[in-house]
């Protein structure tokens, strides 16, 4: 029986809310443990020492990583979308929370969502993907790049002249903000939201997952953390990163991947942007919900094909 664990993550505000959530889901399994939760300094959450138009795969969760194999840390937490899809031999991904929101959102000054911004409006992403996504919705935005945490980035939009902003849904309300509702206060502005559509806004693979590593010969924390984690959404997200691992696609290549499991039967959805061409590369593939890897692959054949 596991008497202490000691969990790793990053400083920023939404890194330590969704701590708070594991740590919750695990006192709610295990009232008796003691829970450590270690703060880590990652190249991403630096700016003057990355670069992060270099690919931005492992910037915000190598530094965790290493903590975790050198026994610093039993357990470390992560987005899930900032896990490379290579995995190191050494750590594995043995739970996660349910999944949240995997939904986009615009965050605008104007009201109406994306098809009534100004022509040549300026809208901010650091996602590569959002980026051809935004251009395959509306061809004559100028596309700029934001970086920094959620509240950085809702500030900059309220000091540039930017038009909006895209963010992860999840992300928002787990710090508390609504975006659910077509109007959003953030210090002394108020924002305009929309959620932006599926069918276009495909999400990054493992969007809106908390995921949780440990090292791949740590039977007993394993175990332990089988109480906490969500099978379904397990499921998908190996199904996603089998995808993205046989594409050789992460979040600085245009792709976006989705699996769902409905009644035992997991449906998943890719999208590819290559080259010029503003219209992305697109299948669905249905199948078994144990059988992620075969459909991921299956997938990855109907891309290649349309």
């Amino acid at each position: 029986m596991v008497a202490k664990i000691t969990l790793g993550t990053r400083g920023s505000e939404l890194a330590r809310a969704q701590t708070l959530l594991v740590e919750k889901a695990i006192r709610s399994a295990h009232p008796n443990v003691t829970i450590e939760t270690k703060m880590i300094v990652t190249r991403g959450d630096d700016a003057k020492v990355v670069d992060l138009y270099a690919g931005r795969k492992g910037v915000f969760t190598a530094e965790i990583e290493r903590a975790l194999l050198a026994g610093d840390v039993d357990v470390a937490v992560h987005s899930a979308k900032d896990l490379p899809s290579e995995s190191n031999p050494g750590a594995k991904i043995a739970a996660v929370l349910p999944r949240g929101s995997v939904n986009d959102v615009l965050i605008s000054k104007h009201s109406g969502g994306l098809t009534s911004l100004p022509y040549g409006a300026t809208v901010a992403t650091g996602s590569v993907r959002r980026q051809c996504q935004l251009h395959c919705k509306r061809a004559d935005l100028n596309v700029v790049d934001l970086r920094g945490n959620v509240p950085t980035r809702l500030r900059k939009l309220a000091e540039n002249q930017w038009d909006g902003i895209v963010l992860a849904q999840a992300g928002l309300e787990r710090l508390g903000f609504s975006a659910t509702r077509t109007e959003m206060g953030f210090e002394d502005g108020q924002f305009f939201v929309e959620i932006l559509p599926g069918e276009i806004f495909l999400p990054a693979g493992g969007q809106g997952i908390i995921a949780l590593q440990i090292r791949s010969d740590d039977q007993s924390t394993k175990a332990f953390l089988e109480s906490v984690s969500d099978r379904e959404t397990l499921l998908c997200l190996y199904a996603e990163r089998e995808f993205l691992s046989r594409l050789h696609g992460d979040c600085n290549f245009p792709v976006g991947v989705h699996a769902s499991i409905i009644d035992g039967k997991m449906k998943m959805r890719a999208q590819v942007f290559e080259g010029k061409s503003p219209a992305p590369r697109q299948a669905e593939v249905e199948g078994v919900s144990g059988e992620g890897r075969h459909l991921a692959a299956e997938l990855l054949r109907n891309i290649e094909r349309d």
